[in-house]
């Protein structure tokens, strides 16, 4: 069976930094920016990108809906 390897894709403007996503994510692929938005908020990013498994974790619990996974077969 073929690992299954994802991505995702952070709306940067609508992320307010809760960290709800990288509490959530079982491979810790997630970190937050060092960068602020406009609102002044540090956002999240893929900080070990290959690590993700795309298991969507991350967007069913960002209350923003900023975050969408893709999913690839390895």
């Amino acid at each position: 069976m073929a690992k299954a390897k994802g991505a995702i894709v952070v709306d940067t403007v609508k992320c307010k930094g809760c960290e709800l996503c990288m509490v959530a994510c079982p491979t810790k692929v997630i970190e937050m920016a060092r960068e602020v938005n406009a609102k002044g908020f540090h956002y999240s990013q893929m900080g070990n990108p290959e690590a993700c498994i795309g298991c969507t974790n991350c967007a069913m619990v960002c209350p923003d809906s900023c975050i969408t996974v893709y999913k690839v077969k390895a």
